[in-house]
This record gives structure tokens, sequence and C-alpha cells, in this order.
């Protein structure tokens, strides 16, 4: 169908509106900002100045200009900025970061509402306007912009129509700040480079109180976001200057803020103990299929149009025949070779197509590079970068979701390129918001796997965090500026700069009186101290990371099978006790009731009794005890309260003295005149904690019910004690086996109702009278106060502890208190576990198995970081579990042992330098320090050695250059002599009545005769 059929149709036009609605889509206004500095960086620039000028007749008071000595464009490829959506930078293998053509007009119109360009590129100077003022104030719609051109040596406009060109140069004069053609050609001079690119952004978008958003005043070194609070904000999102440090992960650009230098990093050389690990997915088809179906398209699209000239050429082949005329053969030669060349680009899309979609099917591998940031521990979380490009900065992940210290710190960084994850056309988010999902997953589950390689919790949090400065509670508080830490920093991350000259990235050797350095923004490889790195021309070093593996638990199918089974058989249990329902009459029913169900008071029950019925019914999983807890001997019968720890719910006090306690209480008081069968039904029966023995009182005749129940208790006693035996053996068991492997929930729920169906027993039934001894020493033991005991263990809710599991310390949260007389029971919530570990354990507090994360000592600290301890919301309890000044001492010793050891260490030693971090005090003290300082000694002596070789080397370079030198100058002064013979010679030939007997004769001769020329 021939074109001109379409002429009639009705065309999409683009008014001049979108241009408004266009820059809306950058809510993050730095991201705007980025846009200009990524043109320049797809542009080849090395460098880009971006700075203002002050303009107070404009709105906003200021332009915003962005200079660059990029490759520049010349007039056909500025006509490309006009056109919306078209960019030659377009293609699934290009590493440039603009792809959709929209950048420079969305980016600019959203900083102001208009702005001028001014390019060169060989001899063309061309100046781009696009201003939205223009359209407002001559009521246009359609979107209009002026395009001169003029030649680079003459300064002359290029143009073959005057006129167009004089109305294109009269509306720049008309609405830009520049108003004549000398005005232009300045701007166009301070673009020094032979090509190049300068964007002037000006009438500036204001906030609600008429400022710019956009603060230029406040530093003049850096460009702010207007009205952010300088605390409580990531740096990157209220300094320009931050956010361009990072906003590329390999700059090789260098940037200019107002005239001063951007110190850009490599996020991944300013973290400590960094980790790369590999993963590959299968997940991220959405782009990949995208690429897949436009090349099929392609390739479709080229084999019809082969088809069509393959049949052409025969068609032409048939018709001429025998006809060999010089005209039909050129015609059909034409064919031939259209139809071949069509073939053969049909071919080759069609390989292409088939790539892509081989590689459709192939996993996609990214690099996951995680580190400690020691320098400012709470900017913390996952840095995602598309093609080098910044998209997302701190996003939490995997345990930082969670809010405890776990993972805290630690910053992760990933490159993702095009194929893998398609970003929005902002640039601050990715297109498939599920893809993106499933990558902060699994980058969650690679930092889990990372924070447990780096050994951090097993040292001890705070204890790590101490070590670099950060005395304050506070999380966010900056760590100490002592000098002591700073080199402490600084020894464990290099410094990494990068040359103003070559743009090489170089890492500085640790020195000293180098930790408070400030480095030229003129830095070069000239300067390194480096020898093997101090020349341009050097290759740079590699970034060599250690590997790490992600090692999944591997569930097999029978332990599947068993955890569902299990939990179907524990809702059954459930749904059974729901559906049991009886009358209660009378103390006698309430006693048949279950224990869980006859221990709940009818009005008022104490705080300790319901939680313990609480964990009766539920009970979360707990990690496996320490080895000396699960082999302590129970405690004797003569002793009231104690408890033996195991994994039971609530663990029941020895048989004895329950029913000592259970006998006392059962007596009726002298004074009750009501029955004995009515006063359970009003009276809530004690909580373990609130058993006291009661004073022996009158004996009465017990009923016949109950001389029943003490018959029965008499009969099967010999029967408890059994089944008390046997349920110690299978608890021993149990633990035996939790060494290995965990016990399942079930077992435990099953221990548990076998522990309370006993107890319930030592309820119903009365004691023997063989037990009475132990009733009476209970009965004559000193009353205490049970409720002041209860209140004072519940403060100790909400503490942060550290609990040790598997050899590992791991940080929790006291939730839940559970006291007796003889010891107290914390329930600590952990904030981040392994999969196979619970999230929760019960504690015996004080044991060797818990300690509080409290702060430094007041001696350790600053006054600053005091006075923040001081003033904070939540003081810490003091440290009730560990002796405090021996402990104290002991843990300093310790550290500054492992920092002497770690600053003297040796090369080559037989214990790797990373173990000293987490020995303990006895592996401290059984440490070979004398082979250690042998070893550093014969190290010093190689050093001095090899210094002494060195200055020796260089002792006899110098000798040798020196014996050089002086040769050659007798050489010169054997050929000035001769020299001078032969101008002796020569003016004695000139004039034989000359008389010249010495050089000085000689030297003054020739200097009067060229005087005389003179």
């Amino acid at each position: 169908m021939a074109y001109s059929n379409y002429s009639s149709l009705n065309r999409a036009q683009l008014t001049f509106e979108y241009l408004h609605t266009n820059s809306t889509t950058h809510e993050f206004l730095f991201g705007a900002l980025a846009e200009l500095v990524d043109n320049s960086r797809d542009a080849n620039a090395t460098r880009i100045d971006i700075y203002s000028e002050k303009r107070p007749e404009l709105r906003g008071g200021y332009m915003l200009c962005f200079l660059d000595d990029g490759t520049g464009m010349d007039p056909n490829e500025a006509t490309h900025v006009i056109q919306f959506g078209k960019s030659s930078k377009r293609s699934s293998e290009s590493s440039q970061i603009g792809q959709y053509g929209n950048g420079l007009k969305s980016g600019s119109m959203r900083i102001g509402k208009d702005f001028i360009l001014f390019t060169k590129k060989d001899n063309t100077l061309t100046c781009l306007f696009l201003s939205r003022t223009f359209h407002e104030e001559e009521g246009l719609d359609e979107v209009i912009v002026p395009l001169p051109t003029w030649d680079l040596n003459t300064r002359e406009p290029m143009t073959s129509d005057p006129e167009k060109y004089a109305i294109e140069t009269e509306l720049i004069y008309k609405y830009s700040p520049f108003k004549n053609e000398q005005q232009l050609m300045e701007q166009f001079n301070k673009i020094e480079s032979s090509s190049g690119t300068l964007v002037i952004i000006y009438n500036l978008k204001l906030m609600d109180t008429r400022e710019p958003e956009l603060d230029v005043e406040t530093d003049h070194q850096d460009i702010l976001m207007a009205g952010t609070p300088a605390e409580g904000v990531k740096p990157e999102r209220r300094s320009f200057r931050a956010y361009a440090a990072v906003l590329y992960i390999d700059p090789r650009m260098r940037i200019f803020i107002q005239g001063h230098k951007v110190r850009t990093k490599r996020l991944s050389c300013c973290l400590y103990k960094p980790r790369v690990y590999k993963y590959s997915s299968t997940r991220f088809k959405t782009r990949a299929e995208q690429e897949v179906k436009k090349a099929d398209h392609l390739a479709k699209i080229a084999e019809e149009k082969a088809r069509e000239a393959e049949s052409k050429r025969l068609a032409l082949e048939a018709k001429s025949g025998d006809d060999l005329s010089k005209e039909s053969r050129a015609i059909l030669r034409k064919a031939q070779d259209a139809a071949m060349m069509l073939r053969r680009d049909a071919d080759m899309k069609r390989k292409i197509q088939e790539t892509k979609q081989k590689a459709l099917k192939e996993p996609k591998e990214l690099s996951f590079i995680f580190g400690v940031n020691i320098g400012q521990r709470d900017l913390d979380g996952m840095f995602v970068y598309n093609c080098s490009r910044l998209i997302k900065m701190y996003e939490k992940t995997g345990p930082q979701l969670e809010g405890g210290m776990a993972c805290g710190g630690v910053v992760g960084v990933v490159d993702v390129p095009y194929l893998v994850l398609e970003p929005t056309h902002n640039k601050q988010d990715f297109a498939d918001a599920k893809e993106y999902r499933h990558l902060l997953k699994s980058m969650g589950e690679h930092l889990a796997q990372y924070w447990k390689d780096s050994n951090i919790a097993q040292k001890g949090i705070v204890k790590f965090w101490d070590e670099f400065g950060y005395l304050s509670a506070s999380w966010s508080a900056p760590p100490s500026s002592e000098q002591r830490y700073k080199r402490r920093r600084g020894m464990e991350i290099p410094l990494t700069i990068q040359c103003d000259k070559c743009l090489k990235w170089r890492t500085l050797p640790f020195q000293m009186d180098a930790v408070d350095k400030r480095y030229p923004d003129s830095w070069v490889c000239l300067m390194n101290p480096d020898s093997t790195q101090d020349r341009c021309d050097a290759p740079e070093q590699k970034q060599n990371f250690p590997c790490g593996i992600l090692k999944r638990d591997k569930q097999t199918a029978e332990d599947k099978q068993r955890e569902l089974t299990e939990k179907i058989k524990l809702q059954q249990e459930k749904l059974q006790a729901l559906q049991k329902t009886s009358t209660i009459k009378s103390a006698t029913d309430v006693k048949k009731l279950p224990l869980d169900v006859s221990m709940k008071p009818s009005t008022v029950s104490s705080p300790q009794a319901t939680r313990s019925s609480e964990r009766s019914l539920a009970r979360p999983r707990s990690p496996p005890l320490p080895s000396h807890l699960k082999n302590a001997p129970s405690a004797p019968p003569a002793r009231a309260g104690p408890q033996r720890p195991t994994r039971t719910p609530a663990p029941p006090p020895p048989a004895k003295v329950e029913q000592s306690r259970v006998r006392a209480a059962a007596k009726p008081p002298p004074s009750a005149p009501k029955p004995a069968s009515k006063a359970p039904a009003k009276t809530p029966p004690p909580s373990r904690s609130s058993r006291t023995p009661a004073k022996a009182s009158p004996v009465k005749p017990a009923p016949a019910s109950q001389r029943k129940r003490i018959i029965e208790q008499e009969d099967s006693e010999e029967e408890e004690e059994e089944e008390e035996e046997e349920e110690e053996e299978e608890d021993e068991q149990n633990d035996s086996e939790e060494e290995s492997e965990e016990e399942e929930p079930q077992t435990k729920k099953s221990k548990m109702a076998a522990a309370l169906g006993n107890r319930g027993k030592a309820v119903e039934k009365a004691p023997p009278p063989k037990r009475s001894k132990v009733a009476e020493a209970s009965e004559k033991a000193p009353e205490q106060d049970p409720e002041k005991d209860t209140k004072n263990a519940q403060k100790d809710k909400g503490l942060l502890v550290e609990v040790r599991v598997n050899k590992e310390w791991f940080t929790g949260k006291v939730v839940a208190v559970e006291s007796n007389k003889q010891s107290v029971r914390w329930k600590v919530k952990f904030d981040y576990v392994p999969r196979s570990t619970p999230k929760d354990r019960w504690v015996f507090k004080g044991s060797d198995e818990v300690r509080l994360m409290r702060p430094p000592s007041p001696i350790s600290q600053t006054p600053d970081t005091q006075q923040e301890t001081e003033k904070g919301p939540a003081p810490m309890e003091p440290d009730t579990t560990q002796p405090g000044t021996s402990r104290e001492v002991t843990d300093s010793l310790v550290t500054m042992m492992r920092t002497m050891l770690r600053y003297f260490f040796p090369p080559d030693f037989r214990i790797p330098k990373d173990d000293v971090n987490s020995m303990t005090a006895e592996e401290l003290v059984a440490f070979p320090l004398k082979e250690y300082f042998q070893q550093y000694e014969l190290g010093l002596q190689s050093l001095c050695n090899s210094y002494q070789s060195r200055a020796d080397a260089r002792a006899k370079a110098v000798e040798e250059k020196s014996s050089n030198a002086e040769i050659k100058l007798k050489e010169a002064d054997e050929k000035l002599q001769k020299l001078r013979t032969n101008i002796v010679a020569l003016l004695q030939k000139v004039q034989e009545d000359i008389d010249i007997n010495t050089d000085d004769e000689l030297d003054a001769y020739i200097e009067d005769l060229l005087t005389k020329g003179d």
C-alpha cells in the first residue's frame, strides 16, 4: 500500500504540556540531576562540571549548568534530542546507561521550566533551545525547538534558509538569558576541549516557600536538597555530592560540583572483610523474553523481504529469457544482488534469534559483594546497580528486616545487567517488581551466610563494634574520634584513590601518619608511595575478594513427611481439647479435669500461673541446651524449690516436696466454718511461685472421698516412682541425641503431657506417712514474700542479652521470666538465628550461656558519648550475670592482647591472622609467644636486610652514575680543549699577527668580537 494512502489519516501529536507531565516521573530530585550526568558518562566524558551562576532576574535566582568534555553532537545528532523515545544507545549488549531517549527532557524539565544546550563536535557549533516559558507566552500547543548551527572556525551560521535562522535566533534572544550572538558565543567558549556539551537550566522550580528546591547557598561546595534536615536522613538523600560519590559502581569520570572535585567511591573497596558470593538463577526471564520476541519479529520481517526479493529475481530471470541486452542484464544483476543481500541479512537475524532463544534457558549469573561499614555502621543495606548505575540504595533484606543487631552495619553491592532486570524510566526502581523482590530475597539468604562466615556473632557483636570505637549505646552515634580508633579503622580498610590523570584506581599502603591526611584533588600516580604503582602506565590492580558459598540446609523427604504428620497431630489434639466440655458442680469435678484446665483459677489468677498454663498449651521450640546443663544432677529431696533443667515447658519439682506441699495445703484451717468441698470453687489454687508451706494445725477426720484418694495414693506410689525413673531416662537419652540432631516438636509435647500427668496425680492423691519429715522441714522453713520476688524478676523483661548456642553467640531480648526460690529462667527471643535453630529458648539467669549486652564502661568513653548515654531514653540494666571488675579487666586484657598480636603479626605464621580475633582467653594464654616473636624477629631482620640491600644497591647505582658522569665530564673537557685549539688555529690563518696563549685570552677575544659585531 502506498504511503500517499495514509496522508489523510489522523496523527498523534505531542503537546507542550507533556513536557511537565513527563518530568513528574522523577520523585527524587537528585535522580533528575543524575540523568544529565549519565548522558555525559555515555558520551565518554572524562570530566563534568556542575555549577550554579547567579541570575537574580530569573526565577530561583540562579542557573544550573552541566559542562562536560564528551563527544558532543553534530546538528543531525542534536535533532534526536527533540524526538521523545528515540535513542541510538538502545541495545541489549550495550553497557551505556541511557536506553529510553528521554532522560535529558524529563530531567531538565523536572529541575526548571527551560533549558538551552550548547554542543561542539567536529567543525560545528549547535544550540538547542527547549522552553516552556516560550510556549506559555506565545500560546503554543505544539512543541517547537529552535536549533541554529554555526561554523566552528568562521562563526558564521550554517543554514540554507536565512529566514528560519533569523526566527530561531530571535526566539533565543527573547526567551533565554543570552540576548545577542556574542553572549551565545561566550557559552560555546566555555567548552575548552575539542568537543563537549553545555546544558544550562533556568527558571527553576520552587517550593511552597517560594525558595528553589535545590539549595546552593548553605554549602558553597555542594548542592543540597532544600528543607531536608541534617540528621535522621541518609547523606545521599540530602547532599548531591554524597549521592554522586556512589552513583557509579566503578567511577571513570571526574565529577566537580561548584568547582570542587567529588571524592568518588568504589563501595566494595570501602568495606571491612569484603566477600563475594556467586549467584545464578533462571528466574530472571522477563527482559530476555522481550529480546527474544523482538529478535523473532525482526527475523520474520527479514525472511519475508528475502523471499519477496528472491521471487522478484526468479520472475525477472523468466521474463528476460534469451534477452541479452545490456539494460536487461543490469536489471537482473541488480535484483540478484538485492536478493542475495536480503537472504544474508535474514540468515544473520535468524541466527541472532536462535542465540537469544538458547540464552533464555541459561541461568543468569550475578555477584553479591558483602562487607561491614565500620566507618559509619548505621549506613547499611543493599546497593543495587544496573549497568554500573545506582538504582536502589539502603535496601534492607533478610535478617536486617528484623530490626536487631544481627547483620547490622553490613553493606551489600550487586550490579545487574539489562538482560536480568530492566530499570524504570526514572532509574529509581525496576520495572518487574516480582523479579526484584526475588533478587532481594536471594541477597537476604546470602547476607545471612556472610554474617555466619564473618564470625562477628561468635565473637560478640558489642565487642566487635567496641574495637572500632563505637562506644555509645546508640546505634546511630558516630564512632569515637580518638586517634587509636581511627588507626584501628584505617588499618582494616586501605585507602583507594583515583588518579586525576589516567583515572585508574590505586590502593595506598597503610601509613600511621596518613590516617587524617587530606589528599589533593589533583592526586596522580606519581604521588603513590608504592613503587610498583607510582606511574600511570602501570596496570590497575584487580579487586581480589575471597569467595563464599551459600550452604543450604537440605531437608529430606522423610523429615518433611514427619514434620507434616506432627503438625496434623498437634492440630487434632487442640481440636479435641476444644470439643471436650463438662459441667463443674464441686471441687471433685474440678480435680477430675486435666491439669492445664484445673490449675486455672475461676476468678483471680497470678501472672506466673497464667504464663505457665500458656506454656503448657503451646511451647515454641528451643535451641539445644549446653552439655553442662544437660548432665546436671537433680536437686536432693531435702531442699524445697530447686528444679532440674529439662526441655519441658514447666519443669516439675521433686515428687516428695510437691506432695508435702499438697498435704499441708489440703488441711483446712481451724477457723473455716464451711465445708472443704466448696472452698476450691471460690479460692484459686496457689501457683508454683507462691506455694509456701503452711503452719501445722490440728488434723480433722477427712471425708470418705479424701480417705479413698489416700489409699489410692499409697497403692500407686511405687508405680509413680517407676514412671519418674523412666521419664528421667528418656530425658537423658533425648538430651544426648540433641547434640547431633534437634528434637521434633511432638516429642516435646508427649514428654510435657507425661510430666503434667504425673503432677496431676500428685495433686489429687495424698502423700504417704513415711514422707512426713520432709513436710515438717518444709513447714518450718522461713516464709518469704513470693509477690516481691516475682515483681523483681519481671523487671528483667526487655533486657538485651547474648545467648550461646552451639558455640556461637546470638543477640536477643528477654520476653518472659519464670522464677522460683532457687533460680530464675529467661525466655530469650533471638534477633536472628539460622534456620536450623529455633528463634527462642529458655536459659537460666547467671549461667555461662547468657550475658548482658551492656554498654562500655564510662572509663573507655569520651565525654560526648557519656553525655549521649546519660540522655538516652532507655538506660541499660546493670550486668548481673558476670562478676563486674574482674570480668571487665579480663575482657580488656584479651582485647589488648588480640590487638597487639595482630599489629605485630609476622607473615607466614602457622596460625592464620584472622583466627586471633576469635581466640578465647584460654587460647591466648596457650598462644606460642616464643615462636611468634622468633618469627617476628626473623621477619624484621629480613626486612632490615632487604632495606640494607636496597640501600647498598642504590649507593652502588649512585657511584656508577657518578663515575659515568666523571668520564663524560672528562670527555667534554677534552672536546672543549680540542675545539679551542681549532679556533686558535683558524684565527691565526685569518690574522697571522694574532697572539693568544691561554684559554682566558681566547674567551675574552671571542667575546670582544661578538660585542663589536652587535
